[in-house]
């Protein structure tokens, strides 16, 4: 499969990793403005919708092929951009949206991925994980929430999990959104500045920030121990919501293109169907 510059520029390479290196504030693999890079997106929906259409097509004719879009990121880094300006492209009904907040009493009672499997897309969808699997390895890991033999094997059941799912046929792009601290305390002070944003505040998410410099060495320790063949990560400058998008969107737009996606052969005589429709009398 061909891959774009911008492909490229974001898959994360083999390697210890240091996230302090990595701009936030760049559009790595695009020379374009700002309202290049909006209609560039744009311009990707029919071939987004029509590819989305025939993965569903082929689900009926049982294929298993399905795509998960995991989108990890600090709070503020723009997951709920990403679904509506990139995921908006496609027609919602083959799309399954799965969030992943704070473990309920019954989740907890099992393992770490019960709740996962539980959220997997369905053959034929696209599905995203808003937050994802991956919560159990970073929250779990700054908060203390489990014992560090635990997280160490987290790592390693992770990579199996989805070794399996992509033997199971999907196609999984795992998406680290990654923004500064300062352009996360303008969106925060964005965000208190206006009345019609105070419902997006938590004041959790000020007390989070106090874990920077912990969250940052759990997603290092993630990115490096999770980016496989099979599921590679790939670091997504955050900073400039535009490119976000759009990096997304060709994420999404290759990964598609990848599966070649055939419309399935009619399993019946098209042309004696043809002739039936045009011989039978006016409906009355």
């Amino acid at each position: 499969m061909t891959t774009s510059a911008i492909t490229e520029a974001l898959r994360l390479p083999a390697g210890p990793v240091d996230l302090t290196t990595i701009e936030t504030d760049v559009a790595p693999g695009f020379d374009g403005s700002k309202s290049e890079g909006k209609d560039t997106l744009f311009a990707m929906g029919d071939e987004l919708s029509d590819l989305q259409e025939r993965l569903w097509a082929q689900c009926t004719v049982g294929s298993e092929q399905r795509v998960l879009l995991v989108l990890q990121g600090m709070d503020t880094s723009g997951k709920g951009g990403v679904l509506r300006h990139t995921i908006g492209l496609v027609d919602p009904q083959g799309v399954r949206i799965t969030s992943f907040k704070a473990p309920t009493e019954e989740e907890r009672a099992h393992d770490f991925l019960w709740r996962v499997e539980k959220g997997l897309p369905p053959a034929g969808f696209i599905g995203v994980f808003d937050r994802s699997h991956y919560e159990d390895v970073l929250i779990a890991r700054v908060h203390g929430l489990a014992e560090p033999d635990e997280i160490e094997r987290r790592y390693g059941a992770i990579n199996d999990f989805e070794a399996r799912l992509v033997g199971e046929g999907y196609s999984i792009i795992k998406c680290m959104l990654h923004i500064s601290a300062e352009e996360q305390k303008a969106r925060l002070a964005e965000r208190l500045a206006n009345p019609e944003k105070h419902w997006k505040y938590n004041p959790g998410d000020l007390d989070e920030r106090a874990h920077w410099a912990a969250y940052r060495e759990a997603y290092e320790v993630v990115l490096e121990r999770t980016s496989t063949q099979l599921a590679p990560w790939h670091v997504v400058p955050s900073d400039k919501k535009w490119f976000r998008n759009l990096a997304i969107g060709q994420l999404l737009l290759e990964t598609l293109r990848g599966l070649d996606l055939a419309w399935p052969e009619a399993d019946f005589d098209v042309e004696a169907e043809q002739q039936r429709l045009a011989a039978e009398s006016p409906v009355q």
